[in-house]
């Protein structure tokens, strides 16, 4: 017999056996636990939408004034709360992400659910790359689905109420390059969840490592580190580094400067400059290097 084929007392061959999946039941579990991870981005996105709703019972006014004045540079303001309302819900799920990776370690020694969860057969690896799934990949989707979603609302209640005024939407749809967004939005998202890969790692790094409070110990020894720079040879180096963590995401996989208006064009979108660029690959490789050291900690730590 084939290996995984069975065959029972009546002589019926039974089927592969049921295989199972680590790494997704651990993911389920995580979410089960966490509900904040899709609870939080949502209330975020449902202020957000009744927000700009309100904001678009205006739009009306903004469209006649629009097409009497037939200047173009006017255009921005008939779309400026579609294209913000995204914005909220995804530094929501980032938010939500750097507080996940601090307690999603440490949280577990510190209820002593740690000892049950080891005693399962499911590696330390799959435990670790699990957690850091959640802020690197799953947030992302949520934050997608939500921004989407928020449009679509926004979208279908704006032309309603154009229409409703004696109004065409037509304006409205052409500003607002909705199909080149749903292809932008994922393209950002996916940029961002790169860039800020060492963050994440670092912070369960610390989550691991952590006996007690380690939020302090994610923010004290920046302030140190930034004041001794300081003292000792005057310059910000190392916050220009934290700087550039953060925000330089932007200026490597987008043709984009701030203060020249909003993302809505694919020509804006640079991938092979963002995947050229040293500062994406040093930082996969520091992530790499703490999720490793994150995994070996997992092995050793007992709960606090």
């Amino acid at each position: 017999m084939s290996e995984g084929i069975d065959v029972n007392e009546r002589g019926a061959v039974r089927g592969p056996e049921h295989v199972t999946r680590p790494l997704r039941w651990s993911l389920r579990r995580e979410i089960w636990e966490n509900r904040s991870i899709y609870l939080a981005p949502a209330a975020v996105a449902a202020l957000v939408l009744f927000a700009s709703l309100m904001i678009s019972l205006g739009l009306p006014g903004r469209l006649r004034a629009y097409e009497a004045s037939q200047d173009p540079s006017k255009g921005h303001s008939l779309i400026q709360v579609f294209s913000m309302a995204p914005s909220p819900i995804m530094l929501a799920t980032f938010i939500v992400g750097l507080f996940y990776a601090l307690d999603a370690l440490y949280g577990e020694r510190r209820d002593r659910s740690i000892l049950f969860w080891k005693s399962l057969p499911v590696s330390d690896a799959t435990t670790v790359f699990a957690k850091a799934l959640i802020p690197l990949a799953v947030l992302p989707v949520i934050a997608l689905v939500l921004s989407i979603f928020a449009q679509v609302v926004l979208l279908i209640a704006s032309s309603a109420w154009l229409m409703l005024n004696g109004l065409s939407p037509a304006a409205l749809w052409r500003e607002l390059h909705f199909f080149e967004n749903l292809m932008i939005m994922p393209y950002g998202l996916a940029v961002h969840s790169l860039w800020f890969a060492p963050i994440y790692a670092w912070l369960l790094f610390l989550s691991g490592w952590a006996k007690r409070a380690p939020f302090l110990w994610a923010v004290i020894p920046v302030l140190i580190v930034a004041a001794l720079e300081r003292i000792m040879f005057n310059s910000w180096h190392f916050l220009s580094a934290l700087q550039y963590r953060v925000g330089g995401a932007m200026s490597a996989a987008f043709d984009f400067r701030p203060g020249e208006g909003d993302i809505d064009r694919l020509a804006q979108l640079q991938p092979a400059r963002f995947l050229s660029t040293p500062g994406l690959w040093v930082g996969l490789l520091v992530a790499a290097a703490l999720l490793a050291a994150t995994v070996r900690l997992r092995r050793t730590r007992e709960p606090v």
